[in-house]
């Protein structure tokens, strides 16, 4: 399973151009990490990404077949997307707001059967949050929550999960599990394209990296060949040190203050 971005652009009615001629592959497995300053337009090219919003220009397609051409549901199965923030409303339990994610292969008037909670109930598993599973999603911790957000997005049984700054709003153990994961999931056969702000969580994850410039121009390549101390540092406007961790054994970007 490949997906493919050809070509694509993008702006909003009456203002510059957001990116453009953005262009890039990523099969089932593989972690592409999406870098850029703030309003670059990373969460813009997510989206786009997963049909929630139409480029003026380009193509995206799943092994070769438009995802604009796609109904609604068919996306949904093809693509899991965990936003940024989710704001809780009601008091759904945690098996309830993951279970949610099994509404692209029910029918109108169909609901959710033992199968449907047997998927649940591996997902929560996978992300290590089983316990949590009557817990009302208004009353657990944010980082939790984040769990609770990307296993709903695992039982809709995607070949490709978009995960917009998952790390965001998270303490540091949590921003340390949620990498952990996102690993995780390309090693269970889950396609994933992250966005970030942190360089290190891309070599750490490994895969890819799409540099998004405050030009809109995108550059992908291997984390070692894009993720400089020149290229970041003319990125951010601050110095940055890149170097090797012996200990680590990985590739290391802190801040030069």
């Amino acid at each position: 399973m490949k997906l493919e971005v050809n070509n694509l652009s993008f702006k909003y009615l009456n203002s510059c151009v957001i990116f453009e001629q953005v262009n890039f592959e990523l099969e089932k497995g593989q972690i592409l990490s999406i870098l850029g300053p703030n309003g670059a337009g990373k969460s813009t090219l997510l989206n786009c990404i997963g049909n929630l919003i139409t480029p003026q220009e380009g193509k995206i397609r799943l092994n070769g077949e438009e995802v604009d051409k796609m109904s609604p549901k068919k996306v949904a199965q093809r693509i899991g997307y965990v936003p940024q923030i989710h704001v809780p409303t009601y008091e759904y339990t945690v098996r309830e707001f993951v279970v949610m994610g099994r509404t692209p292969y029910l029918g109108k008037m169909r609901s959710p059967g033992d199968a449907d909670y047997e998927q649940v109930e591996r997902a929560l598993d996978m992300v290590g949050i089983k316990h949590l599973v009557e817990k009302p999603y208004t009353q657990i911790s944010g980082g939790e929550r984040q769990l609770v957000t990307i296993a709903r997005a695992i039982v809709q049984e995607p070949d490709f999960i978009l995960l917009d700054e998952p790390t965001a709003h998270l303490d540091f153990g949590n921003q340390i599990k949620t990498m952990r994961l996102v690993k995780k999931l390309a090693e269970n056969g889950f396609g994933i394209i992250m966005t970030t702000h942190n360089p290190d969580q891309v070599f750490y994850t490994g895969g890819f990296v799409a540099l998004l410039d405050r030009q809109g121009r995108l550059h992908c390549g291997v984390p070692e060949d894009i993720l400089t101390e020149p290229s970041l540092t003319q990125l951010y406007q601050e110095r940055v040190c890149v170097f090797y961790s012996d200990e680590l054994k990985r590739r290391v970007c802190i801040s030069g203050i």
